[in-house]
């Protein structure tokens, strides 16, 4: 089934695009108050603390202002979208806990989220085991691929960024590497993969440090990284405030070489802790297509409503999520059929902010979107419109 984004506008209304962040989703009291039918309850699991509260915070507004546009224009079939909002906190036991509760006191069946590959994978396991949707915007991690039959994402999979960044690395003439990665499922999936592509075209790395998410300050690991002279420094990091922190101590130690990374080190706070040291830095990453009409709009929306933007992708990657669902809720009618929902997403071919006709596999993987290869402009030419960088275009295949 493909649903385009015209067809979407007629569905939900095209002065939905157009509302205000005011507008409350109803609570069960008032639905049946009213004499209204009780609102589609759905779950969201995001990391609204923790290393991941930056992205979390984003992908959590964006969902909640998706659903006050559903249900300004009447709803899903009649009926509100009702969010229940739990913090993972980007970690396993801590998505475990919201879990449960999501499953056991709400009674919900469809879970949006989580923000961090390590809190899914975490709750994934369970998830399969109940027969809940956990669907995903933010989490990358490889191994979310065999999660299970219930589990699905709109954002890539680290598999396809890793061998992205290798070829990159290998198509800039680096030959010899020093990784600084944090401890984190997320962050280690990004550096064993691109190490792996990499290595694979004949690099080698000459150093690796890891360090713990509430680390501060890097300069002993980067200082024993720079005396193996690399070609390059990569850095994989969970948190902007790690990953902004890294590049800049890394300046202030006197490293002149190329840095790479990947979306959390080049977003809007990132960029900002890094400041000028920033400049130059080269990522690669999943980003907006400025000709894509829908999303641009969502950005301008979003910044109005909140005014900020961070990690302009991940945004469109959980603004979209809401509208995929409620398509598939409009099919079932029933936010406890997890399995009609799940046919609904193996089925559906999806044209939003984040990209057009994209679909899911067999393994609940998104397919039709691509990474693209961005570098870090000087700090006096970053502005909201281009979000800090120049995209180069898309990665070396070869």
């Amino acid at each position: 089934m493909r649903v385009s984004w015209w067809k979407r506008a007629v569905f939900f209304g095209l002065a939905a695009l157009l509302v205000p962040l005011a507008v409350a989703c109803p609570s069960d009291e008032e639905a049946t108050d009213d004499g209204a039918e009780p609102p589609l309850r759905i779950g969201v699991m995001e990391s609204a603390t923790g290393p991941g509260e930056t992205y979390g915070r984003v992908a959590i507004q964006a969902k909640q202002m998706a659903v006050n546009e559903i249900n300004a224009a009447g709803g899903v079939n009649g009926r509100m979208i009702e969010l229940i909002v739990e913090d993972s906190k980007c970690s396993a036991q801590d998505a475990i806990t919201a879990y449960n509760k999501l499953t056991d006191v709400d009674g919900v069946k469809i879970i949006l989220g989580t923000s961090c590959s390590g809190a899914m994978l975490g709750a994934a396991p369970l998830a399969e085991a109940d027969g809940v949707i956990l669907f995903s915007g933010l989490a990358t991690n490889p191994d979310i691929a065999d999660a299970g039959d219930y589990i699905f994402r709109t954002s890539l999979s680290d598999a396809q960024l890793g061998v992205d960044t290798g070829n990159v690395l290998w198509a800039d003439g680096i030959r010899t590497l020093a990784t600084m990665t944090e401890a984190t499922d997320y962050a280690e999936g990004v550096r064993r993969t691109s190490v792996a592509q990499f290595e694979q075209r004949g690099g080698e790395v000459v150093g690796e440090e890891r360090y713990p998410s509430d680390t501060t300050d890097f300069r002993t690991q980067l200082t024993k990284l720079f005396e193996a002279e690399p070609d390059a420094l990569h850095v994989a990091a969970q948190s902007e405030f790690a990953g902004g922190t890294i590049v800049k101590q890394a300046r202030e130690l006197g490293y002149e070489g190329p840095i790479y990374g990947e979306i959390v080190v080049v977003g809007t706070t990132a960029l900002e802790i890094a400041g000028d040291a920033a400049t130059g830095v080269k990522a690669i990453i999943t980003d907006l297509d400025p000709a894509n009409e829908l999303g641009q709009n969502v950005l301008q929306r979003f910044r109005e409503n909140y005014g900020y933007v961070t990690l302009p992708w991940y945004l469109g990657s959980a603004y979209d999520d809401v509208y995929i669902t409620a398509e598939c809720l409009r099919q079932t009618n029933d936010d406890q059929d997890a399995d009609g929902f799940r046919d609904c997403l193996y089925g559906i071919t999806w044209s939003g902010a984040i990209g057009d006709n994209y679909t899911f596999d067999e393994n609940g993987e998104v397919v039709g979107l691509a990474n693209v290869v961005i570098k870090v402009l000087p700090a006096g030419e970053r502005t909201e419109a281009n979000n800090g960088y120049r995209v180069l275009g898309a990665a070396p295949t070869e």
